[in-house]
């Protein structure tokens, strides 16, 4: 069955239009809510029970109330945990024994887009068929069980106090922070309220930035996505690192105190070059964005990579076919299995940090073995039926560079799954040559599509 309504994370556009409307959200919650009752997950009581939190989009609050009616017409207990990063969502949904977990989030887009997606009782995300049951309950007409057997709802007062337990658990229970100076950007997002705390309470001196969230900001110049921001103030207040999360917080980046930003395939291999002196790694799983480099340095340590499409679900499904703990994207999603059930930027950043106080090294001098390859990337706007792979302007352009790198880079051309863009990506040596070669297929694009 192809796939209507779910993409690669949950389901996801731009708020009053389609399908991001109350209308459908209730519908979907009724959908979700039989599916998940027929199934009676453990937690015991009469009724199935599902967890539902979101960031701090104003939208939020119109989906909340959606999905909540749509569950309790279908039978379903809810429980509402208000603003938490997507990460906390799933751990809560574990924790609690639930049925499921829903966070209503677009993470790193702009407060304009929002989304829905599922976890698991698990706390993995849902599995592709229970997906494809509730697109099918979709299609169904939206009914209501008669008074006796409606759902109720309550909140979970204390939902963030439980999440932050749950990230300081991650760490060993001495490691302490004190002499670390941190900016911690929340991204006017859902961490606004848990993660500087976190980092806070092991010690570190903490400068919270991104933490005044008003339903409209989320995004917006600042977190993971506009790293300008956070390497201004670590420069400013004179930190010793910077930490970017996004809008829902599952994935990071960082800074050091000379302004250089890290990114996830840069964390993933401080984490991972520190615990393969202590264990066996069988291998890591990364996307078709991530470095070369990377790729090349666990070669030289004898370990295994792979590559999945990409997204973090996506990483996640390589990594428990293979049975491997540990994979990432370079955009920050970090996965260590050994300590969550998926991504989690504030659980990133920790490991990271452990490191770092128990090695006494920088940033600087952990990544010392892993040179980067220049890496260009231009998302070229594009109607979402435009056939892309069809245009031989496009294929010709991207023949071109491919020759012009003469085997010392890659080229990649893949239509975003949340935005109407076609990422255009080279990577390789040297940069100037990088360069021109990615703007000569994204020129190509516009052209093809007209501007």
């Amino acid at each position: 069955m192809s796939r209507k309504y779910f993409g690669t994370d949950g389901v996801r556009g731009t708020v009053g239009t389609a399908p991001i409307t109350a209308d459908f959200a209730l519908r979907l919650g009724y959908a979700a809510g039989r599916v998940l009752a027929a199934g009676r997950a453990p937690g015991g009581g009469d009724h199935a029970a599902v967890l539902i939190g979101k960031d701090t989009r104003i939208s939020g609050y119109m989906l909340e109330a959606a999905l909540e009616a749509g569950f309790s017409a279908a039978g379903v207990d809810v429980l509402l945990c208000g603003p938490l990063p997507t990460p906390g969502v799933a751990y809560l949904t574990r924790a609690l024994r639930l049925a499921a977990g829903v966070v209503i989030s677009a993470s790193h887009n702009a407060y304009e887009d929002n989304g829905i997606k599922f976890f698991s009782g698990d706390g993995f995300k849902l599995p592709d068929a229970t997906e494809a049951e509730i697109e099918r309950a979709l299609e169904q007409p939206i009914g209501c069980n008669d008074a006796s057997g409606l759902g109720r709802a309550r909140r979970v007062d204390d939902a963030a106090g439980r999440y932050i337990e749950f990230c300081k658990s991650t760490v060993p229970a001495a490691l302490d922070l004190r002499g670390f100076k941190l900016v911690v950007d929340c991204a006017h997002g859902a961490a606004y309220h848990v993660a500087p705390p976190i980092f806070h309470e092991l010690g570190a001196d903490v400068i919270a930035i991104g933490n005044e969230p008003d339903g409209f900001n989320i995004n917006a110049e600042y977190g993971a996505t506009s790293p300008d921001r956070i390497r201004a103030a670590v420069r400013e207040h004179g930190a010793d690192l910077g930490i970017a999360l996004d809008g829902d917080a599952d994935r990071v980046l960082m800074v050091d105190a000379d302004g250089r930003l890290y990114d996830g395939d840069e964390l993933l291999y401080v984490i991972i070059r520190h615990r393969a002196a202590r264990e066996v790694i069988a291998g890591v799983a990364g996307t078709q964005m991530t470095n070369l480099a990377f790729e090349q340095a666990l070669e030289r340590m004898g370990i295994a990579f792979a590559r999945a499409p990409v997204g973090d679900r996506y990483v996640l499904e390589l990594m428990r076919t293979r049975g491997w703990l540990y994979g990432g994207e370079n955009s920050g999603h970090i996965i260590c299995l050994d300590r969550h059930t998926t991504g989690d930027g504030i659980v990133s950043a920790l490991q990271v940090l452990a490191v770092l106080r128990e090695t006494g090294q920088q940033l600087s001098q952990l990544t010392d073995a892993l040179v980067m390859y220049p890496q260009v990337l231009i998302n070229v706007c594009m109607p979402l039926d435009f056939d892309w792979a069809a245009n031989a302007a496009i294929r010709r352009a991207q023949a071109d560079a491919e020759h012009a790198l003469d085997g010392h880079g890659r080229v990649l051309l893949r239509p975003s799954g949340t935005e109407p863009v076609l990422r255009v990506m080279v990577e390789g040596e040297p940069r100037d040559r990088v360069e021109r070669s990615a703007e000569s297929i994204a020129s190509a694009v516009r052209g093809a599509v007209g501007g």
